[in-house]
């Protein structure tokens, strides 16, 4: 079809909004459309170049796209989000968008494309494979999966959700060890981030930073003499997903980690939540048996060689 592909700038983020609440096909998705757009487009945009592309017919904005490139390798571009208007679909509008964003990538010194989450701002670790057309698309276009994701979801929607378990008594047995468990401050980032970067590497600042203190976000810790031995964060990325989350290894066993997650996921109920997601999930084993959480969403990660 013919469509204008135009670069957008930020006034036009409510129409995207707008255009993601029907374009998203599945209604978590669709529910936080909002959060996804300012995540992925405005916030992103602090950290790293940031390009959105609009495609417009008879004046009306049919198609968004947001793509970015990698903080860690400037060689490595991501799209972000596409979204097309059910009414228009199969008409050659995401793949406009796409080509128009791998041009505008290269320009930016890019080499390589993927169809997955860069993080610390995301909103999906790649194609959720019930977003089929997507998929379809991504294969049609000369793009190859390399990597299978998943998340886990927590039901918070009855109060005996193993999700919501108290952790009263371990929080007493920890306080007898001498380790105490609240909720994290902005005062306390300094130390977060510093015990996460020595622990777990440095991709998890802006993460932290976007879940502490921020309002539908928040953090838990645990620390020992103002030692950090772990934390636990939700909300960063989109209001109903948890992470990251990490516990010291010499404490590892010790049941921080399932008090820690607890309490994310009890503010997340209080918020009205009925589902956390655990986005990008790495210990199943752990999710399962602190909080009952299961495998829900899958995704299917791609990437492409740009031409020379």
């Amino acid at each position: 079809m013919d469509a204008e592909i135009v670069e957008l700038s930020a006034d036009r983020t409510p129409a995207v909004v707008q255009l993601c609440r029907r374009a998203l096909d599945l209604p978590e998705d669709a529910a936080e459309a909002a959060e996804i757009v300012a995540a992925l487009w405005t916030r992103a945009g602090v950290d790293r170049p940031v390009v959105a592309l609009g495609a417009y017919r008879d004046g009306n904005l049919v198609g968004a796209l947001v793509c970015s490139v990698a903080t860690a390798d400037l060689r490595l571009g991501h799209v972000d989000l596409v979204a097309v208007d059910p009414g228009v679909r199969r008409r050659g509008v995401g793949r406009a968008l796409l080509g128009h964003a791998e041009r505008r990538l290269a320009e930016l010194g890019v080499a390589e494309v993927l169809l997955a989450g860069n993080p610390p701002h995301y909103a999906w670790p790649g194609i959720d494979v019930r977003y089929t057309p997507a998929v379809c698309a991504a294969l049609a276009l000369g793009y190859r999966q390399d990597r299978t994701a998943w998340n886990m979801t927590a039901d918070l929607s009855y109060p005996g959700s193993p999700a919501l378990r108290s952790t009263e008594d371990a929080e007493r047995r920890l306080a007898g060890q001498g380790v105490t468990v609240r909720r994290a401050e902005p005062a306390d980032l300094p130390a977060l981030t510093a015990f996460a970067r020595s622990t777990f590497g440095g991709a998890w600042d802006a993460e932290l930073l976007g879940s502490v203190g921020r309002d539908g976000a928040g953090c838990h810790l645990a620390e020992r003499d103002g030692e950090v031995l772990g934390f636990a964060a939700y909300g960063s990325s989109r209001p109903s997903w948890f992470g990251p989350m990490g516990t010291a290894p010499a404490a590892e066993g010790s049941g921080i980690g399932g008090v820690l997650l607890r309490r994310c996921l009890r503010d997340q109920h209080a918020a009205g939540l009925a589902a956390a997601q655990i986005g990008w999930v790495g210990p199943v084993p752990f999710y399962s048996g602190s909080a009952g959480a299961r495998i829900e969403r899958v995704f299917f990660l791609y990437r492409r060689t740009l031409d020379a």
